[in-house]
């Protein structure tokens, strides 16, 4: 068998296996879905520590802080840390804010670092050695949890001594903005609502998603803490957790509002730090998960769960193998009708996912289905790449995603100096998407119907991200002079050092 018939097939077995899990994931969801452990009774108010980790968030920050000041529990009991390494005036806003709320009598701390030493979890390493709660809340600054959350998620805890962490449900504020808002909500409610559900209650692996979740203090610790050898920190101690016994528990019901990126770089960027963090995980923990003492079938979820990002670069080898294909005449049908099948299994999960969370009305949700389908393939080539620093080791750089408290219609974005500009993928982009209708051509000539299908799928995606990348780039081209001049004004060195405030 030709080399090229060899890479082609691998690629299309491990797509499909990768379609195929999610009606595992379905199947799994389906039995379990009723399954929901009862709250226990509140027995303990005990003190609580809630960690905001911020960079340059000035346009959220307020927003954040006044959600969590707003949480029904006692003053004296409720530890909020600001964990700040903003370069911008978001460490002058966070300094003001915060003092405002101590003399509220609020338990605020602010710790302010001049560096970014491990960005996020160097972040939370940092508070966590302060934090003197009993569980650790974290919020990212887009977040704005209801007043209710500790008290719907603590008693879990208190009956169940071996729990470490509870994960919650994002919400979206933004999910009717603009059709990559929709597609997006799909994205995640499919995540949210079937697989973490599915994984929770079967008892596999699952995993903390950075943010609107609750630790168990002694959880973290003894998995090791916040490490910075991934950009996916909360992956990583997730499964470090595991590992060592410690359970974990999805509350489905308790949903904490989040902002959605509305413009396409901000998602992309959202998307590589996911993509590379969770295969350095993978990278990094895949060997022990396969030794462990577990049963296969949790192993091998695990393995997939960590590598699911994997499916990208595998989606850019199958169109770049499919153009010489074509021109040696080779036949890849038998490939293809096996691939259908399994590509099947994410628009089910995503719609059961709609389905479920909106009841009769969720084919007016699920209009936007198409949409996802555009951005899932359209953003394999960033993903590619993010893969491919993942496995060479090439170093970290945490680039934040930026929030612009866009929350209705009438929010505009493009005039907001957070706002990015066109980056080189967008060239790349454009390539795929022709290269794409040179096979098309190709293929119908040779009247080679059934694989117009994937090879239109592959044009349009790559078109339609191309085309989002240069439209938004274009609105927002105004305020990159804007975003130079502040990066610069307010860089470490420029800022006045916070106060360190304790209780």
């Amino acid at each position: 068998m030709p080399v090229l018939d060899i890479v082609y097939l691998i690629a299309v077995v491990l797509l499909a296996l990768y379609g195929l899990n999610a009606f595992v994931s379905v199947v799994l969801y389906l039995a379990h879905r009723r399954n929901a452990a009862p709250r226990p009774p509140l027995r303990e108010l005990t003190t609580v520590t809630v960690q905001l980790p911020i960079y340059n968030e000035k346009y959220v920050l307020e927003r954040l802080l006044a959600a969590v000041v707003a949480m029904d529990y006692p003053r004296d009991r409720l530890h909020i840390q600001v964990l700040d390494d903003s370069t911008d005036e978001t460490a002058f806003l966070a300094e003001k804010w915060v003092e405002e709320y101590r003399a509220q009598g609020v338990w605020i701390d602010l710790l302010h670092r001049d560096h970014r030493a491990g960005f996020k979890a160097g972040a939370l390493k940092a508070g966590f050695a302060q934090a003197a709660g009993e569980y650790i809340a974290v919020f990212d600054a887009d977040f704005t949890p209801l007043p209710d959350f500790l008290r719907r998620t603590l008693p879990y805890f208190q009956a169940d001594p071996a729990l470490g962490l509870i994960q919650t449900r994002w919400g979206h504020i933004n999910a009717d903005y603009s059709g990559l808002t929709r597609a997006q909500a799909i994205a995640l409610d499919g995540h949210f609502v079937v697989e973490q559900t599915a994984r929770s209650r079967s008892g596999l692996f699952m995993n903390f998603n950075g943010t609107a979740g609750v630790w168990r203090k002694e959880c973290i610790a003894a998995a090791g803490g916040w490490q910075d050898d991934t950009i996916c920190e909360d992956l990583d101690l997730s499964y470090r957790a595991q590992l060592l016994g410690w359970r974990f528990l999805y509350l489905p019901d308790v949903v904490v509002p989040a902002e959605l990126p509305p413009q396409i770089n901000a998602f992309k960027r959202q998307q590589f730090r996911w993509a590379k963090g969770s295969m350095q995980a993978a990278l990094k923990l895949g060997p022990g998960l396969l030794r462990a003492r577990l049963p296969w079938f949790k192993r091998l979820q695990g393995l997939l769960h960590l590598t699911n990002y994997g499916v990208h670069p595998l989606m850019v080898i199958l169109l770049l193998c499919t153009l010489p294909f074509l021109l040696t005449h080779a036949s890849v049908s038998g490939y293809l009708g096996f691939l259908s099948l399994a590509s099947l299994g994410p628009p089910i999960l995503y719609g059961l996912s709609q389905k479920d969370l909106h009841g009769p009305g969720w084919l007016k949700q699920f209009s936007a289905f198409p949409l996802l389908m555009l951005l899932g393939t359209g953003i394999a080539w960033n993903n590619t790449r993010a893969v491919w620093e993942a496995l060479v080791g090439r170093r970290n750089q945490f680039l934040r995603t930026p929030k612009f408290r866009v929350e209705g219609r009438q929010d505009n974005w493009s005039d907001n100096p957070y706002a990015l500009p066109l980056d080189w993928d967008t060239v790349c982009e454009l390539g795929l998407a022709a290269y794409a209708c040179v096979a098309i051509f190709l293929a119908v000539r040779q009247r080679n119907y059934y694989m117009t299908p994937f090879l239109l799928l592959y044009a349009l995606s790559f078109g339609y991200i191309a085309l989002l990348d240069i439209v938004h780039s274009v609105r927002g081209r105004q305020c990159d002079t804007l975003t130079r001049v502040m990066r610069s004004r307010y860089q470490p060195s420029n800022l006045k050092k916070s106060p360190s405030h304790s209780r």
